[in-house]
């Protein structure tokens, strides 16, 4: 059982089974019925919400536990996701699959992170959309979760060289949020939030 594994086992859901607030401001930028790419969704709070909104979606993450869990909610919800067991450092989504990617919390080590950035930037279609949101290094400050290593933690700056070639920014911005979702992510945190549309 690896450390997601244990993070999500039990009934209960790590960050809550409600969507992430951001994402459903951003939601409206959606094409009806698009193709959406969750890296990273965990217990799937948020592809089951994106499938509740008419989508196509599929969830990747390295846990089975998190991904089981992410199935059931579905199907309470009487939508449907597809799901990927995969580590997103062997893992590749094929170019052109999707019309939007979403990342929500999503931290990993800068070398991994550059690559499947990249192999995510090369998975949108001409127009696509990105949706993140991260901790910032300030969130080091805070105990509302998130690493506890800076490298691990974005910046805009640092969203803007990953994917500069070929992105337009919609909106980049940094700051301090109060987070509600679940016994994992509660109370004041400083995050990134960074937006964007694939060139066409």
């Amino acid at each position: 059982m690896n450390f997601w594994d244990q993070q999500f086992a039990g009934e209960a859901f790590k960050y809550g089974t409600a969507p992430n607030a951001f994402l459903t401001t951003q939601a409206h930028r959606l094409v009806p019925n698009s193709e959406v790419l969750v890296p990273g969704d965990g217990e799937g709070r948020n592809g089951v919400w994106l499938a509740q909104q008419g989508h196509q979606v599929t969830a990747v993450d390295n846990s089975q536990v998190g991904l089981n869990k992410a199935q059931a909610l579905a199907q309470e919800r009487g939508v449907s996701i597809t799901t990927v067991h995969a580590d997103l450092a062997e893992w590749a989504p094929e170019p052109n699959s999707a019309d939007a990617v979403v990342l929500v919390y999503l931290h990993l080590p800068p070398v991994l992170r550059v690559q499947v950035h990249a192999q995510l930037a090369q998975a949108l279609r001409p127009g696509g959309l990105l949706v993140l949101e991260a901790f910032h290094p300030q969130q080091l400050q805070h105990n509302s979760g998130g690493p506890k290593d800076k490298a691990m933690l974005y910046t805009p700056a640092l969203l803007c060289e990953d994917f500069a070639a070929g992105f337009e920014p919609l909106e980049s911005w940094s700051g301090e949020t109060h987070l509600d979702e679940g016994p994992g992510h509660q109370g004041l945190a400083h995050v990134t939030r960074w937006v964007a549309s694939k060139r066409v």
